[in-house]
């Protein structure tokens, strides 16, 4: 079953343009990374040599490479090494425009990833490196070539394309925005409602598609979760097993459950240090939990909020908040944690609309901040701050505000310090008020900032 993403476009743009780059393609495991990728390349390109470092074809290639970049004094060089090793590896290799390699779980080789300055500059064909743990190329062998690599993030499918992919005609009523009839309105909300607990794994949705049924799909989000779990472990020598970063995710959600009352530590991750070591074991260190911590961000899993103190853009502190990067994830560690209902619906709001202001921060010319961030002002809080490139236009958003809440976005846009504010509510169809914006919280991935 084939799940349009919008991702495949940036693929395109990539290939057109005029700059010749190694495209490295990131995300969490079983995002859909290497299906996506395949496809596009299956039908862009005449010849496709895929290479799976953690596989057979790996190691094949490795053997090639080895054989034809050897070399011992005295001996005549090879005049392009690293064409032959691919020729080696696959007869029909032609170096040419028409061709695009790619290489899979690259994180598995330092010495492969260390040459993509030279794939990128000394080849005509299209090279793309792909990996769900690529946050081990951080470490010191793994060399990074600035100016010669694009980056591109895949993430879970968005509720846009979880909607498309459940009903074209209720995909269709979504995009006439606030045209939606009562009925229309219904349909969204209930798969909204779905997508709150499922969340974007496609191998998830596709058990959702083909069942229609919440339990069975978080049976297969389980089994992500579960590889995830174990795979983790073959990249950490000071992690005492799986559970450490089991329990990491139900001490993210205690924070994200009681972090409204305020944390007792400076930082996010002091705060996870604390809860890791009282829940689960007393050997596990703040350097192990700050590497564990990094290493979830990075293999996509998690993500840090920034904090905007007095709603002052230069007073800005990283990492003071952590969500989950799939809202199905983020249901099923909530739920374990003991979250009660109207709590955890208010959390997965929240997360919602960090996943999209985060999306968002892969496109700088929109949003300025490197990560998305909430907001103190006036002793309260206001859920997120957002601050435009260009026209340096500030938001005040408010997630799910009832009649009651809301006070200090309100107040922050009285008194000049936001443009506009912005409420995502759930039942309503919205409006516009002078400077306030009222829009349902599924519409959030349409709004443009």
């Amino acid at each position: 079953m084939y799940l349009k993403r919008t991702v495949y476009q940036k693929l395109m743009d990539w290939k057109e343009s005029e700059k010749q780059t190694t495209l490295e393609v990131t995300g969490a495991r079983q995002v859909g990374k290497t299906y996506i990728i395949k496809k596009f390349a299956e039908e862009n390109f005449k010849n496709v040599i895929y290479i799976n470092l953690f596989e057979l074809s790996g190691k094949q290639f490795q053997q090639c490479y080895t054989k034809a970049t050897e070399w011992k004094p005295g001996e005549k060089r090879i005049e392009k090494p690293l064409h032959q090793a691919f020729e080696l590896y696959d007869d029909k290799f032609t170096d040419d425009v028409d061709t695009v390699v790619i290489i899979d779980e690259i994180q598995e080789s330092a010495e492969i990833y260390n040459r993509i300055r030279e794939f990128t500059r000394q080849f005509q064909c299209k090279f793309i490196v792909t990996g769900s743990y690529l946050g081990r190329v951080l470490e010191p062998e793994f060399r990074f070539s600035s100016g010669d690599v694009t980056k591109l993030q895949v993430y879970t499918l968005s509720f846009e394309e979880f909607l498309e992919a459940n009903s074209a005609e209720v995909y269709a009523n979504y995009l006439s925005g606030s045209e939606i009839t009562d009925e229309q309105f219904e349909q969204i909300d209930e798969l909204y409602r779905v997508y709150m607990q499922i969340g974007g794994y496609p191998a998830v949705v596709r058990e959702y598609l083909s069942s229609k049924d919440i339990n069975k799909s978080v049976i297969e989000l389980k089994k992500i979760i579960d590889t995830f779990l174990n795979e983790s472990m073959r990249y950490f020598d000071d992690i005492l097993d799986v559970g450490v970063y089991d329990n990491i995710f139900l001490s993210v959600s205690r924070i994200l459950l009681r972090e409204k009352k305020g944390l007792d530590e400076d930082s996010v991750s002091e705060e996870l240090q604390k809860l890791v070591v009282k829940d689960y074991s007393s050997n596990i260190t703040k350097t192990t939990c700050y590497r564990a911590m990094n290493w979830l961000q990075h293999a996509g899993i998690i993500g840090f909020c920034g904090k905007v103190i007095e709603l002052d853009p230069l007073d800005f502190k990283a990492r003071s908040r952590c969500f989950f990067m799939d809202l199905g994830l983020a249901h099923y560690y909530l739920s374990r944690a003991g979250a009660g209902n109207g709590t955890l619906q208010g959390i997965l709001h929240e997360n919602f609309v960090y996943i999209n202001l985060k999306k968002r921060q892969d496109y700088p010319e929109e949003i300025v901040f490197e990560t998305p961030a909430f907001a103190t002002f006036k002793g309260g809080e206001i859920d997120f701050f957002v601050q435009t490139i260009g026209e340096n236009t500030r938001y005040a958003v408010e997630v799910k505000a009832g009649k009651n809440s809301g006070i200090s976005a309100k107040r922050a846009l009285e008194q000049g310090k936001v443009d506009y504010l912005l409420y995502l509510k759930g039942n309503t169809k919205g409006g516009i008020q002078d400077k306030t914006i009222t829009m349902p919280i599924f519409l959030l991935e349409q709004y443009k900032f």
